[in-house]
């Protein structure tokens, strides 16, 4: 998967590039977090919404809670960039609210919230 690095202050933040689900399961979501500790010393990553599959989003499958606690585990940090209006379940709308609220998992609109997100964390 394609990372660009944007680094300010002494921080790094690691943006993944992609257009289709590259983040499918907790052990893929593991070796995307190794990739940018290995490569570039860094545990925050700006993913776009798109690198996740749908089931994600239906917090039912138990999907997100395996991949966001896998970023916990590791002390990494993410945040997740792209339009959520589309869903209106209300439990993952307080899950994004509840996230955004933390100091370790972010939904925002676009990179550069994602970017700031993380350079704030």
């Amino acid at each position: 998967m394609k990372m660009k690095i944007i680094a300010q202050n002494n921080l790094i933040v690691a943006v993944v590039e992609c257009d289709s689900p590259q983040i499918t399961s907790a052990q893929s979501a593991l070796e995307l977090l190794m990739e940018a500790q290995y490569e570039f010393e860094c545990s925050r990553l700006a993913v776009p919404k798109e690198a996740l599959p749908e089931d994600f989003f239906i917090l039912s499958t138990g999907l997100a809670g395996e991949i966001l606690q896998k970023f916990i585990n590791y002390h990494g940090k993410i945040a997740v960039f792209g339009d959520f209006s589309g869903y209106r379940s209300k439990s993952l709308r307080d899950f994004i609210y509840e996230s955004n609220n933390g100091r370790d998992v972010f939904f925002v609109p676009s990179q550069d919230e994602a970017v700031r997100c993380l350079m704030e964390a």
